[in-house]
């Protein structure tokens, strides 16, 4: 072999190690933080308190690996902790789940069991035409506000298409722009179409809610 044909051999090895891991759909293969475990059964005890017997613990991981990568003490521009809720959004919060109690989003436990009661609120206040799209309203809601979301659906409405569908139709009408949108369906999407199968293949219980 040529001195030219084995650096060429070499420089593509070392460009495929280079690349990011994909998946065979060539989407991000997604590794799931060893922290994770720790947390798991409060997970699994906060979803079934809150949603019965079908509870979507695998959602609810995958909600908090994408707010947090499970890091109790997370902090970004606007939130804190695992759950990285606004300081605004934690002291309403035992408004509407009282059995709370004095809360803290530092305290994981607590931060946890807070996220799915919130989940279930906002749960309870969206219509969607399949549970997909319901939940795909919920996480929105949860992201940047259950009045956003009421006002996507009259934009979407308006426009024609379906307030009770998610995909293809609400989330391509919105007031917000710029980094706001991209983050807020960016947030729909990497939960419900990548990081909660990801958590199913892993097992953690539920089924996926999107196809």
């Amino acid at each position: 072999m040529s001195r030219l044909y084995l650096m060429a051999v070499l420089i593509g090895v070392m460009l495929c190690m280079a690349m990011p891991a994909v998946g065979a759909a060539g989407a991000e293969r997604i590794r799931i933080p060893d922290s994770s475990a720790q947390y798991r059964l409060q997970v699994e005890r906060a979803a079934a308190e809150y949603f019965g017997l079908d509870a979507p613990s695998a959602r609810i991981a995958a909600q908090l690996h994408q707010e947090s990568l499970w890091r109790p003490d997370a902090r970004s521009k606007y939130a804190i902790g695992i759950s990285q809720f606004t300081p605004s959004t934690a002291a309403w919060l035992p408004s509407v789940c009282p059995e709370l109690g004095p809360f803290d989003p530092w305290d994981a436990g607590q931060a946890i069991r807070g996220a799915v009661c919130y989940d279930h609120w906002l749960h309870q206040r969206v219509r969607g035409a399949t549970l997909c799209d319901r939940w795909a309203f919920t996480l929105s809601a949860y992201n940047g506000g259950l009045g956003w979301v009421q006002r996507d659906k009259t934009l979407a409405a308006a426009a024609s298409a379906d307030p009770l569908r998610w995909f293809g139709h609400v989330d391509a009408h919105s007031p917000r722009a710029g980094w706001a949108l991209r983050e807020n369906r960016s947030y729909v999407d990497r939960i419900l179409l990548r990081l909660e199968p990801a958590y199913i293949r892993a097992g953690w219980p539920g089924e996926a809610v999107c196809p």
